[in-house]
Parts: C-alpha cells; sequence; structure tokens
C-alpha cells in the first residue's frame, strides 16, 4: 500500500484563480501543466490522494487531466466541483465530507473549514480547503490561535494547493505537521 496526499482548491481552468490567489502562472496552461508535473513527482500508482474540493473550474480539461495523474483519486466536494462522468469514474468515490484513518491519526476531511470538528479533543486533525489567501482565512485563524491559547488541543491544515507549505503539490500529513497549519496543542 502506498502514502496518503492531500491537496485542494486546485481551480483547474479558472482565470480567476490566477488573480485572486496571485499565483505566479502566466497562463491556465502553465498553472495545468505545473500542478500534473509537481502531482506526479511525489504521487505513484499505488498512492491515494484525497483532494478536497474545488478541482477544475471547467469540464473541458478534466478527461485530459485526470488520464495524466498518478495514483488513486478520492475527492470531497467542494462548491465549485461539478460531477461529470469522468471524474466520476477517475475517482474512488466521491463525498461531500469523510473521516480516513492515515496510520494511526483520524482525519476529519471537508472542502470547508470547522471550528469544532469530530474527536479534536482526542486528536482528530482537521484537513480543509475553501479558504484562500486573504480574507476569508483571517477569521479561521483567529479563532485556531484562541483555541490554541486556551490550552485544547486543535490540529488542522489548509491544504490549499496555492499556499506556500503546499507548492502546487500534495503533501503527506507528515510533511503538512512540519510545513504549515493553523495549529498543534
Amino acid at each position: 500500500m502506498g502514502s496518503k496526499f492531500y491537496i485542494s482548491d486546485l481551480h483547474i481552468g479558472h482565470e480567476n484563480a490566477l488573480k485572486f490567489d496571485n499565483r505566479p502562472f502566466e497562463s491556465l496552461d502553465e498553472m495545468k501543466r505545473v500542478i500534473i508535473e509537481n502531482w506526479n513527482y511525489v504521487v505513484s500508482d499505488d498512492d491515494e490522494v484525497y483532494v478536497l474540493g474545488d478541482f477544475f473550474w471547467k469540464k473541458d480539461d478534466m478527461e485530459d487531466v485526470l488520464s495524466r495523474l498518478k495514483g488513486k483519486i478520492f475527492l470531497v466536494r467542494g462548491n465549485h466541483d461539478r460531477l461529470t462522468d469522468a471524474l466520476v469514474n477517475r475517482c474512488e468515490w466521491i463525498q461531500e465530507y469523510a473521516e480516513i484513518m492515515d496510520e494511526d491519526t483520524r482525519l476529519i476531511l471537508c472542502h470547508y473549514p470547522i471550528a469544532h470538528w469530530k474527536n479534536a479533543d482526542w486528536g482528530a486533525v482537521h484537513l480543509f480547503g475553501h479558504i484562500h489567501n486573504g480574507r476569508d482565512d483571517r477569521p479561521f485563524e483567529k479563532y485556531a490561535e484562541a483555541m490554541r491559547q486556551s490550552g485544547r488541543r486543535y490540529e488542522c491544515y489548509n491544504v490549499g494547493c496555492m499556499l506556500p507549505h503546499m507548492g502546487y503539490t500534495p503533501r503527506r500529513l507528515s510533511e503538512l505537521r512540519k510545513l504549515g497549519g493553523y495549529g498543534e496543542v
């Protein structure tokens, strides 16, 4: 069995994502190429990749991109995910929310950040996307800091591809724990 990887908010084919995330690409084609290269550099065919929403913007790109990505893909739907035959056929499952185990850690997967997720006090880790750089992430960041200050266990990570710790590359939980997140207590 391979490794598990996590990523969200790829927004493949979304012209406005280049601007509102200040993505470092000259074109959508360049973004698509880099995402595919980065994905396939770290993911093998035996690995599992959990995409936490907003995978594609346009269905035109789906078949081509999905046929080129390595690994088994699991999709936790975001607000921009449109189900097509190509997406349904390529994904192992598509759900709105998921609870999985990654080695000995229970993960709560949702496109949207959850302030109080199931079993947070007992070690469950929350992975999410949806809130991009800027105004969207500030309230959650403040809340996470308040939870840390209260001494409660609070471990969660934004796996949005555009964030510095993600670098448009799927990441393992161990990498997320080293590279970034909203809090670990």
